[in-house]
C-alpha cells in the first residue's frame, strides 16, 4: 500500500491511537484531531514527531476545515460515549455525534477525501428479538438511549453524503470492543476498565446481575485490522458488523482475571446478548476476528498499569452513578 495522507477524528481515544499508531507503522502519513474530551495525549506520547497533532472540537467547522485539505482518507473515531451522560445531557451529545459527523463528512467532501470511514456502534441494534441472533446488518434498528441513536443518526449522515455525493463511505459497527487504553472515564465506564481498576485495588468484580449475560467482545487490533481492510478494498456505502461471532459470559470474564465477585442490579436497556453477525464482512472483505478471548485478557493484563488511575467502582458509588439510567428507562406500568 502506497502512503496516503490520513486524517483521524478522535486520534488520542482507545480506538483511535490504536489506529495511528497501525497507519505509522505502515507508512502513512497521519494528522489527528482530538478535543481531549475523552482522548488522552499520553495515547500517543511515543508518536511525538511522527505525526501532526491538533486540538480541535468537531463542532467547530471552520476551525476543524483547514486539517482536511489534501486527505485521501478519513477515519472518523471522535464521539461522545457513554450511556447515562447521554440521558442527563443528550444535547451535547446530538451536537458532537450528529452535528460534529455531518461536519467530518462535509469536510471530507469538500477536501475531495477519497475514502471515508465511520466508526459506528452495534448499540444501534438495541435488545434485537430472538430471531436476530446472531444479529445481522439488517436486524431492526432499537436504539436504547441518545448515545446510541446519536451515533446511528451520524452513520445515516456519513452514508447519505456517500449517497448524494458520490462519495467513498463505510460505517462500521463495533461490538464491545476492548484491550490497553480503553476508557476510563466517564460515568461508570465499560465493564473492562471497571473490572481491572477493581483488580488492582483488591476489590471484587461488580457483577451487573448473575453474570450469564454475554458480549461480543471484540480485541482492538482485530478491530484496527478491520478499519484498515475495508479502507483498502474497493468498497462504498456499505455497512460492517465488526465482531468475534462468539459471545462471552461475564462470568467467563470474571473467570480469566480471576478474582472475587459482587452482584449488582440488572439495568434496563441493556440486552442479554450482543453478537454480531460477521458473515458480510468475512465474505465480502475477508476479515475475522483472530485474538481469542484467552490471549486478549493476557494482553491485557500485561498492560493493566494503565488503570491505575481509574475510578474504583464499588456497589455504592455504581448505584449512584447510575440513577438517572433507572430514572429514565425503567418504564412505569400502567
Amino acid at each position: 500500500m502506497e502512503s496516503k495522507n490520513v486524517l483521524v477524528t478522535g486520534g488520542a481515544g482507545f480506538i483511535g491511537s490504536h489506529l495511528v499508531d497501525r497507519l505509522v507503522q505502515e507508512g502513512h502519513r497521519v494528522t489527528v484531531l482530538d478535543n481531549y474530551s475523552t482522548g488522552r495525549p499520553d495515547n500517543l506520547a511515543h508518536q511525538q514527531g511522527k505525526i501532526r497533532l491538533a486540538q480541535a472540537d468537531i463542532r467547530d467547522f471552520e476551525k476543524i476545515l483547514p486539517y482536511f485539505q489534501g486527505m485521501d482518507m478519513v477515519f472518523h473515531m471522535a464521539a461522545l460515549a457513554d450511556i447515562v451522560p447521554s440521558m442527563v445531557n443528550p444535547r451535547e451529545y446530538y451536537t458532537s455525534n450528529v452535528t460534529g459527523t455531518m461536519h467530518v463528512v462535509e469536510a471530507s467532501r469538500l477536501s475531495k477525501v477519497k475514502k471515508f470511514l465511520y466508526t459506528a456502534s452495534s448499540s444501534c441494534y438495541g435488545i434485537p428479538p430472538k430471531e436476530y441472533y446472531p444479529t445481522p446488518e439488517t436486524a431492526p434498528i432499537s436504539p436504547q438511549y441518545p448515545y446510541a441513536l446519536t451515533k446511528y443518526l451520524g452513520e445515516e449522515t456519513a452514508l447519505h453524503w456517500g449517497q448524494v455525493y458520490q462519495m467513498d463511505v463505510v460505517s462500521l459497527r463495533l461490538f464491545n470492543v476492548y484491550g490497553p487504553r480503553s476508557r476510563t472515564s466517564g460515568t461508570y465506564g465499560a465493564v473492562f476498565g471497571v473490572f481491572l481498576a477493581q483488580k488492582i485495588n483488591n476489590k471484587p468484580f461488580t457483577v451487573v446481575g448473575d453474570g450469564t449475560q454475554t458480549r461480543d467482545f471484540t480485541y482492538v487490533s482485530d478491530v484496527v485490522d478491520a478499519f484498515l481492510t475495508a479502507a483498502y478494498a474497493d468498497v462504498r456505502n456499505e455497512i460492517f458488523n465488526v465482531g468475534t461471532g462468539n459471545p462471552q459470559s461475564i462470568n467467563r470474564l470474571v473467570s480469566l482475571l480471576e478474582g472475587e465477585k459482587v452482584h449488582i442490579p440488572k439495568r434496563p436497556g441493556e440486552p442479554d446478548c450482543t453478537w454480531a453477525d460477521i458473515r458480510k464482512i468475512k465474505n465480502k472483505l475477508g476479515w475475522e476476528s483472530r485474538v481469542s478471548m484467552e490471549e486478549g485478557v493476557r494482553k491485557i493484563l500485561a498492560n493493566i498499569e494503565y488503570w491505575r488511575q481509574a475510578p474504583l467502582w464499588t456497589p455504592q458509588t455504581i448505584a449512584k452513578a447510575t440513577e438517572d439510567w433507572f430514572k429514565y428507562l425503567v418504564k412505569e406500568e400502567k
